[in-house]
């Protein structure tokens, strides 16, 4: 009888602890777009097709773009941007790091949002700098989770060894200015892994 009222114990306070679990980005309900100014006052939006990324059991969150996906809008300017700004064939990714505790994703009520200060790292044209990253995260259900930036991160080219790129595309394209500030935006969703 000792033994049962153990196990039974034992299976209860197991069944207390929160589920660690592996979260998947949803490449299709997730994007992270920038946006570029040139001539001082001329604002463009562009964006990635391609992202992959998971919220570790640990917590540990991870999300890589793929450089050679970005999309302009406009077919020279993505082949541009992927040669003379982003060098894909030398570096393929961008890849973001931060830490999600599994302790506030089980905490976080359905369907509710809380604001979140992130402390990442982005790894871009083999530089590594920390960023802060305030956004909103969305118990959408028990299986999707929605982490979406309060307001843009401002990435600098120069922090990225980047202004060389920068300097060729206002070159090439005779542009009087190019912005080497941009502002980076995202929505990630992560699906909760079985």
């Amino acid at each position: 009888m000792k033994t049962l009222i153990s196990f039974i114990s034992f299976l209860s306070l197991f069944l207390s602890l929160p589920t660690l679990a592996t979260w998947q980005l949803d490449n299709e309900q997730s994007i992270v777009s920038f946006v570029s100014v040139k001539k001082a006052d001329v604002a463009e939006s562009h964006h990635f097709d391609l992202l992959e990324g998971m919220i570790q059991t640990n917590g540990t969150a991870k999300v890589k773009i793929a450089l050679a996906s970005v999309n302009s809008g406009i077919e020279i300017r993505n082949t541009r941007l992927k040669e003379m700004l982003f060098k894909t064939d030398v570096f393929p990714s961008a890849i973001i790091t931060a830490n999600i505790s599994n302790k506030f994703i089980d905490e976080l009520a359905l369907s509710a949002s809380s604001e979140i200060m992130l402390q990442g790292r982005l790894e871009l044209n083999d530089k590594k700098k920390s960023v802060q990253i305030p956004t909103w995260v969305t118990k959408v259900s028990e299986t999707k989770l929605m982490v979406t930036s309060i307001k843009p991160v401002i990435i600098n080219a120069k922090d990225f060894g980047l202004e060389e790129g920068v300097q060729q595309l206002k070159e090439i394209a005779s542009l009087p200015s190019i912005s080497n500030a941009v502002p980076v935006s995202f929505v990630l969703t992560f699906i909760r892994e079985k």
